[in-house]
């Protein structure tokens, strides 16, 4: 069975196990500082290890390495967290991501690793951390990190794009096949502000416009998804599983609206 819905429900992770796969920066530092703020044991896996690792609530995050492209290692990172921990209670596919490249000249070897990434890496490690969780009585839950371009169109990252929409029936999918053992969810994540906003997204002016275009004016920060994350891994998700939860400030302006805006006869603009 599932974890204990009768009681308490709070965003507490007390006694909790995690393993982050990307958890050394960016948005999965910002997640693994939050679960450790709220109770968890954390562990993180990238291929190099940082110079810091992320620390919250007076712990420190574990490291461990490796390269989530590949199916034996996603094996031996889950192994290594549960010999390290005893248990693994929460499993957050964060690792992702590709650079703009157009779909005409990406090469066959470039597809294949973003879609290793971002679709693949997911899957070796949920089926990983399944072996783990299915086996304790309180289970587990899986959150994946999927990205708005899984309902979009993306140009310059289709590949990208079509790995992430491909996580997304795969949460679907998984939570029907691991309930009520082992809940599955997946977050779909906006436009964020970045170390190197500039380099993604052209400029600093561009970022600017492009935040204050959104409902919310503002980009989203890693602690925007870390808060999705801690929610789903709590028992106050405890009956949420196959959901696809969207963290994007409001979405993007749709940009047909503003052609009609610059088009508009100058009385009806004003009116």
């Amino acid at each position: 069975m599932a974890e204990d819905i009768t009681g308490p429900q709070t965003l507490t992770l007390a006694g909790k196990v995690a393993l982050v796969t990307g958890g050394t920066k960016g948005i999965g530092r910002a997640i693994a500082e939050t679960l450790l703020a709220a109770g968890a044991s954390v562990v993180v896996c990238a291929r190099n290890e940082p110079d810091t690792l992320p620390e919250a609530g007076g712990r420190q995050a574990t490291f461990i390495s490796g390269d989530v492209r590949q199916a034996l290692e996603c094996a031996r990172i889950v192994d290594e967290a549960v010999a390290l921990n005893g248990r693994l209670d929460i499993l957050v596919n964060n690792a992702g991501g590709s650079p703009h490249v157009e779909a005409a000249t990406a090469s066959p070897r470039f597809s294949e690793a973003i879609v290793a990434l971002n679709l693949l890496a997911p899957i070796h490690m949920s089926q990983a951390a399944y072996k783990s969780m299915s086996d304790q009585p309180e289970g587990g839950c899986i959150v994946n990190i999927a990205s708005v371009s899984a309902v979009r169109p993306s140009p310059g990252t289709a590949v990208y794009g079509a790995a992430k929409a491909g996580l997304l029936g795969l949460t679907k999918s998984l939570a029907q096949e691991w309930g009520p053992s082992v809940r599955v969810n997946v977050i779909v994540v906006g436009l964020m502000e970045t170390e190197d906003g500039a380099r993604t997204y052209g400029s600093s002016d561009a970022m600017r416009e492009i935040a204050a275009a959104t409902p919310m004016k503002r980009m989203g920060l890693g602690a925007d998804v870390a808060g999705a994350v801690l929610y789903l891994s709590s028992p106050m998700a405890g009956w949420v599983s196959g959901a696809t939860l969207e963290v994007h400030g409001g979405g993007e302006r749709p940009h047909f609206l503003d052609i009609i805006q610059r088009n508009m006869p100058e009385t009806e603009a004003d009116s």
